[in-house]
């Protein structure tokens, strides 16, 4: 791949912050921010398209496979998609601020 690409797709690897109560409490803790990426994302990727993103030093990354959930209409059953969840560990004096619009 050549430089482009790779750049391109590394911002598309983080498809958005999860911000809720626990990615918020895991934040205040573990120093860590969660994120949703894509599906076919690699930690390698992840740290890549994080600190390209943010302009952060990524330290650690850990990623949680989660499964859709089986929901109801009445009598029919259907699925949600399966995603993919990454923490992500800053290095020690990193932060990332959403409220500030970076």
């Amino acid at each position: 791949m050549s430089a482009l690409t790779t750049q391109e797709r590394l911002l598309q690897v983080i498809v958005a912050p999860q911000i809720t109560e626990k990615a918020t409490r895991v934040a205040d803790k573990h120093q860590q921010i969660a994120f949703k990426v894509r599906t076919d994302a690699t930690k390698p990727e992840i740290k890549a398209a994080v600190e390209l993103v943010f302009k952060v030093e990524v330290d650690a990354v850990t990623v949680v496979n989660v499964g859709g959930k089986i929901k109801r209409a009445g009598r029919n059953f259907g699925r949600r998609k399966d995603w993919k969840k990454a923490y992500v560990s800053l290095k020690p004096g990193q932060e990332i601020n959403f409220a500030a619009g970076e």
